[in-house]
């Protein structure tokens, strides 16, 4: 029977949607983080009777035919890019996004990462890194004998030197867009790549038009909603028991038919 087939991959298609769901929650608490949505698209179909054909000589039509379908896919995990809410940390060199734009991070292999972590460090040349240690492009370095450090809504940074009242600027921080943000591809360790979907990236200064600006001693937080994680969790639970059922019912059928058989 098809429809065991057909149950069969509806219950891989909620195994998944389960699996995008869970790492959405167990990323609840990762900065940045932007929550995925799992798309389903329909299988092929069989035409036992073609739509449109003809009826009689007389030129009827079938109006509506017969078409049998094998079934469910997934079609895409979505990226949803939203805004996270944003959490005061109280600590100098984290930065928060608002609005668009990425932080472009100098990888160990040459490439450049993306990212809306702004959990920055420094490390022991006074460079501005990640918690990874990878440098913040383009590159910034504090002065070792800094006893403060100012970066503003547009990305300049300022600190004050030894016993100086005056602020030196030390470097610009710059943003990065991209045309299509959902087509970047996740790597880890809260980054991304540019890839042919997600377009180019154009580079500006915060607050520039078409980008946001920046918030020192705050972090985005991911925009996962617990409430809304859950109530899917539980749709997808039902469409997995209920697919289950279909296998169920349709063994039962089979069985009845193979006992009229003996």
């Amino acid at each position: 029977m098809k429809s065991l087939q057909i149950a069969a991959t509806g219950m891989m298609a909620q195994e998944l949607n389960v699996e995008v769901i869970s790492n959405n929650i167990a990323n609840m608490r990762t900065t940045g983080f932007k929550r995925v949505r799992a798309e389903f698209q329909d299988l092929l179909y069989q035409d036992l009777r073609r739509v449109g054909s003809a009826s009689s000589d007389s030129g009827t039509v079938v109006p509506t035919g017969i078409q049998l379908g094998y079934g469910v896919k997934t079609g895409a995990t979505s990226r949803i890019m939203s805004q996270g809410n944003l959490a005061n940390t109280e600590k100098e060199l984290d930065l928060a996004i608002r609005g668009e734009g990425f932080f472009a991070i100098s990888l160990p292999n040459g490439q450049t990462g993306y990212t809306r972590d702004g959990s920055f460090e420094m490390n022991a040349q006074g460079q501005l890194v990640t918690i990874d240690g990878y440098q913040v492009d383009p590159g910034i370095t504090i002065p070792d004998n800094a006893r403060s450090i100012t970066i503003n809504r547009t990305g300049g940074v300022e600190v004050l030197v030894g016993t100086a009242t005056t602020p030196q600027e030390v470097g610009q921080l710059q943003l990065a867009r991209f045309m299509n943000k959902g087509g970047l591809s996740a790597i880890g360790d809260n980054l991304f790549l540019e890839t042919p979907a997600s377009g180019t990236a154009t580079q500006g200064s915060p607050g520039d038009a078409g980008f946001g600006d920046l918030l020192q001693k705050f972090l985005e937080s991911a925009n996962v909603n617990a409430v809304s994680e859950l109530s899917d969790l539980i749709s997808a639970q039902r469409a997995y028991e209920m697919n289950a059922r279909v296998i169920s019912a349709s063994d039962e059928m089979m069985s009845a038919t193979t006992n009229i058989l003996r």
